[in-house]
């Protein structure tokens, strides 16, 4: 089969970091255009990859009828407006994740993609990732009993990406820790449990270590190229909260920022005849019990880049209609979660989950 046509909106961090890259070791796709509203950013990466064209209004993609998907790596705010737009144009669209600012954004999205019938994928890679396959396999086929509780765990020293700017300001993005690694490590437990009904989440998002950002002492910064000092800071940089589903209990404890110097970022699924805890991006332990003894192992598996598996498997299905793990379908409730969380905090106490 011949290479589908392929554009890239938003030539910022992800975009050379994984979407690109991915593209450009993709047989089955060809990069046409370049889009970025700084002219520099889409003009360097055809200068850098050497294909493309440099364009800065996306509309420009979406007129040309050689295209037939995009990738939308944008700040969130412009996520459901691009990806929508896209939609209707014909396009076949991966969304990096968030997938909105709000679950109303993003039940939006998938009001478009179910008129258009045309793919929308949003980017929560790890359904693509080896690892937390292998977690899902040995769920489903009952190795672990019931799984009546997971804990999530991202906490961090002091790393607030791009300080004072789209991270960091609500308006852009729509939170802030929660949002931005919260949506991964929520993700794969919804994966992994095979997306329960979420009841209850009672939560706090904490705004505290990076409001002083002329003060704020760091190591090192995700996206440092976007930081400014004179910019916003008003999103969370730290977050807990306790959710009820149909299925387990979640407890999350999360943090951009916090004042101990120890990293925690790590999911424990624990079950009635054993346990698991991944390390989040590497591999995974079973606890379990043997003749009687206690038991623990690391599984062998195959090991391939999930951004990669998740660009190919993306070109295959714009191909062959096929609906993957990562469809707006299948991850909206992860949006539920978090503005229930959000919500919680705001007003103060446990919030339904309609």
């Amino acid at each position: 089969m011949s290479a589908i046509k392929v554009a890239v909106i938003g030539c910022g961090t992800i975009a050379n970091s994984a979407h690109i890259p991915s593209y450009m070791n993709c047989p089955d796709a060809e990069i046409k255009y370049f889009c970025d509203i700084i002219p520099e950013r889409a003009e360097a990466a055809v200068k850098q990859y050497g294909c493309g064209i440099a364009v800065t209004d996306y509309k420009e993609v979406l007129a040309d009828p050689e295209v037939s998907a995009v990738s939308v790596c944008t700040p969130n705010n412009m996520h459901p407006i691009i990806s929508i737009d896209a939609l209707k144009a014909g396009k076949h669209v991966l969304c990096e994740k968030p997938a909105a600012r709000t679950w109303a954004e993003a039940k939006t999205m998938q009001d478009v993609q179910h008129e258009t019938g045309l793919t929308l994928n949003i980017g929560v890679v790890n359904r693509f990732n080896p690892a937390v396959n292998e977690i899902k396999k040995l769920i489903d086929a009952g190795e672990l009993g019931e799984v009546y509780h997971v804990y999530v765990s991202f906490r961090a020293h002091r790393s607030i990406p791009g300080l004072g700017g789209a991270f960091t300001t609500k308006e852009i993005a729509g939170g802030g820790a929660l949002i931005d690694w919260g949506v991964h490590y929520l993700d794969i437990v919804m994966y992994c449990m095979g997306d329960p009904k979420p009841l209850t989440a009672s939560g706090k998002a904490f705004s505290k270590l990076g409001v002083d950002m002329k003060n704020y002492v760091y190591e090192s910064m995700w996206a440092e190229n976007t930081k400014n000092p004179e910019g916003t800071y008003d999103v969370d940089d730290s977050v807990t909260a306790f959710i009820r589903t149909d299925g387990p209990t979640i407890t999350l404890n999360g943090a951009w920022a916090q004042n101990i110097g120890v990293p925690d970022q790590y999911i424990d699924f624990l079950g009635t005849k054993g346990g698991i805890r991944l390390i989040y991006g590497g591999d995974f332990t079973v606890y379990t019990t043997k003749d009687g003894k206690l038991h623990s192992y690391k599984p062998e598996y195959e090991s391939s880049p999930m951004f990669q598996n998740e660009i190919n498997a993306f070109v295959a299905c714009v191909k062959s209609g096929e609906k993957l793990p990562s469809h707006i379908d299948r991850n909206i409730l992860t949006s539920k979660l978090m503005q229930g969380i959000y919500d919680s905090s705001e007003l103060g106490k446990e919030v339904t989950l309609d």
